[in-house]
């Protein structure tokens, strides 16, 4: 007996010993535990508190910007500015915190009857919105009982019932609104616009009168005030005023189609940017810095850090010859239109460039409407035409690259028929040429016969040509290679590409090797010669010459860009191939009987290629082609051994044969040279 009990005492000490041990697991897990927990609440009640307070401070504190800062300025080659800013006077108003809409509805109505503004801008949301400001209580009737209720379960916002309110008032509702509560409602909006904290401006260019109205009682009307904004100015007048773009107004604000992408890069709705060509193009170098500002708890603003006008950009246009350029155009297109055969005509383009760099020089285009001569410069970038012979250096290369031709070989000028396509000939039959007479005197019939070989055929009287779409494309690789019928890649928003045919048909290669085929723009004309002047070089145009940091004081501050030539391509031929078309260039404007003679004053010894062209209208706009008229163009170089300027000229629909005359034009003749001899007087030559 006594062994057993032994055993038994053995055994419960032995489970005793596991409970304390699991006892013991349990207290240090818990310890354990209750440690995290100390700790994490030490973390959150001490050291996050304290950030939490830093955050808090940060969220109310919220750091916004002023109204934008004033814009760089825009210069000339030479350093003349084109574009500069002045002072305007203005009304802003800013938001005082707490004021509901029917303070806001007071107000407008205390200050309307002294600011002169054009209700007339107001649209049906604006006259709704304020009609809802104006009589609350009217617009809640407009609310069911059971859409009120439906806000207490969260089927219905309070923005839903604000709009079902705006949708319920009617024009019988509007029609009680007098003058002055129009002028009030327009008031009303401006105040409103944009985000609560931003500045907004009511008016620019306001009267001495209401200036001084708001100035003596702005601490009467609470968020108004008077403040001395800038405005773009123009010493040079309207001069290139089209390429220079425009600038959006604080009341405009972001355009609506580049919001979102304004937005994302940190603007605020009412900022001012550039709305088109060098000022939209331009716009990270000429926007300014602006005020930054501290909202702090009081809605008042602090200022933290002065804002900065924007940096300076330099052009590569020198603006006197702008201006000389313009005036001749606008005397041209004048009398032009005087003369027979130009019931079609209404505008003559020019682009003249330095070939060396790609700079723009100057460019104009005039257009005749009425009796009114309108500037229509962007049509040099977006609007193509036929430009005829002058592509025919081009077509000459691809004789040479694919040894159609050799150079120095002569062919019979000769109207050639072809099966299936009306004769062709030269505007004179020539005889035996060779590829430097044919392009002084511009044979039609040396570029056909050399593009029938390039098509895998050789000519004989009434052929039959076979479609070939190689040799198409094989023109059409060295015509883009010109930057024909592409993009030339110059520094503004907007450029056309022109037209290409897609039409097969094997005749159409003949209109193609002439210019007859696809159509260019100026600007494309221009790349095309600069490229031929330079020895084949193509190069990037361009108007932006250097950028200069912006200066309190308003001067030149130091370069911080300067730009430089940009080769796109090198066209794909022989040195010796392009000399040769340079060498049938300068007959053009030198040989006797050449059709380019007399264009430039052979003094500043230029070389260039003339093109004529037909086009075919639809004068009455009854799907019918019932008028052909004529397009000229001229583009050239000089001094012809090292250019230092290219010219293209260009006047669509110049002249058109009416069966009782054929007198043609001569306003490219006219404009090319008055144009070159204006730019070698003012550059000294």
């Amino acid at each position: 007996m006594k062994k057993k009990n032994t055993n038994k005492r053995k055994k419960t000490n032995n489970y005793d010993k596991i409970i304390n041990q699991r006892l013991i697991i349990f207290l240090g897990v818990v310890i354990f535990l209750f440690s995290i927990i100390s700790i994490n609440l030490y973390k959150v009640m001490i050291i996050d508190n304290n950030k939490n307070k830093d955050d808090i401070k940060e969220l109310s504190n919220t750091k916004i910007e002023g109204t934008s800062s004033p814009r760089g300025r825009i210069y000339d080659r030479n350093y003349n500015i084109i574009v500069d800013n002045r002072a305007v006077k203005s009304i802003v108003f800013k938001k005082e915190k707490g004021y509901t809409n029917k303070q806001m509805v007071n107000l407008a109505y205390k200050v309307s009857p002294y600011i002169e503004l054009d209700y007339n801008k107001l649209t049906l949301r604006n006259k709704k919105e304020f009609f809802l400001a104006k009589y609350p209580e009217y617009c809640d009737k407009l609310i069911t009982k059971k859409e009120k209720d439906k806000i207490k379960t969260r089927k219905l916002t309070y923005n839903d019932i604000e709009e079902l309110k705006i949708d319920r008032i009617t024009d019988n509702d509007l029609s009680r609104f007098t003058e002055e509560d129009l002028k009030s409602a327009y008031l009303y909006y401006l105040m409103n616009k944009g985000y609560t904290y931003d500045e907004k401006t009511i008016k620019s260019e306001v009267s001495d009168e209401e200036y001084a109205y708001i100035a003596e009682n702005n601490n009467k009307l609470d968020g108004f005030n008077t403040k001395l904004e800038w405005e773009r100015v123009y010493p040079y007048g309207e001069t290139f005023k089209s390429i220079l773009g425009s600038v959006s107004t604080t009341t405009q604000g972001l355009p609506s189609e580049y919001k979102v992408e304004y937005l994302k890069k940190g603007y605020a709705l009412n900022d001012r940017v550039g709305l088109s060509y060098i000022e939209k193009q331009y716009e990270k170098y000429l926007k300014g810095k602006k005020d930054k500002y501290e909202v702090i708890n009081s809605h008042e603003l602090k200022l933290i850090k002065d804002g900065k006008r924007g940096n300076d950009i330099v052009l590569s246009i020198d603006i006197n010859l702008q201006k000389e350029l313009e005036d001749i155009l606008t005397e041209e297109v004048i009398r032009t239109k005087g003369e027979a055969n130009t019931t079609y005509y209404d505008h003559s383009s020019v682009v003249i460039q330095d070939p060396n760099t790609g700079e723009i020089l100057a460019m104009s285009s005039k257009k005749i409407v009425g009796n009114d001569v309108i500037d229509s410069t962007t049509s040099i970038l977006t609007s193509p035409i036929t430009p005829g012979s002058v592509v025919k250096g081009a077509s000459m290369l691809v004789g040479y690259n694919t040894g159609a031709i050799k150079m120095g070989e002569y062919m019979v000028d000769e109207c050639i028929e072809v099966a299936g396509v009306p004769e062709k000939c030269s505007s004179h039959t020539l005889g035996r040429i060779n590829d430097i007479t044919a392009l002084a005197k511009s044979s039609n019939v040396y570029q056909f016969k050399t593009a029938i070989r390039v098509n895998g055929q050789q000519y004989f009287r009434g052929m039959k040509l076979n479609f070939n779409q190689k040799a198409f494309d094989t023109y059409r690789n060295m015509y883009h290679s010109f930057g024909l019928g592409v993009k030339t890649g110059i520094d503004l928003p907007v450029e056309s590409l022109g037209y290409t045919s897609k039409d097969n048909k094997a005749g159409n290669l003949l209109d193609f090797v002439m210019g007859q085929y696809e159509t260019y723009t100026p600007i494309q004309l221009s790349q095309y010669i600069t490229t031929i002047a330079n020895g084949g070089t193509r190069l990037k145009p361009h108007l932006l010459k250097e950028v200069h940091q912006g200066t309190d004081d308003g001067s030149l501050g130091k370069i911080i860009l300067k730009v430089k030539p940009k080769k796109l391509n090198k066209i794909d031929t022989k040195i010796e191939y392009m000399n040769r078309v340079k060498e049938g260039f300068y007959a053009v404007t030198h040989a006797p009987g050449a059709y380019g003679v007399g264009y430039i004053d052979s003094d500043y010894d230029p070389a260039g290629k003339t093109g004529t062209s037909q086009s075919f209208l639809d004068t009455d706009n009854d799907g019918v082609i019932d008028t052909e008229t004529i397009t000229s163009s001229f583009i050239g170089y000089a001094p012809a051994n090292k250019p230092k300027m290219s010219i293209v000229v260009t006047s669509p629909d110049s002249s058109h044969p009416n069966g009782r005359s054929d007198f043609a034009s001569l306003v490219t003749y006219r404009i090319t040279g008055r144009v070159a001899e204006k730019y070698f007087e003012l550059n000294g030559m």
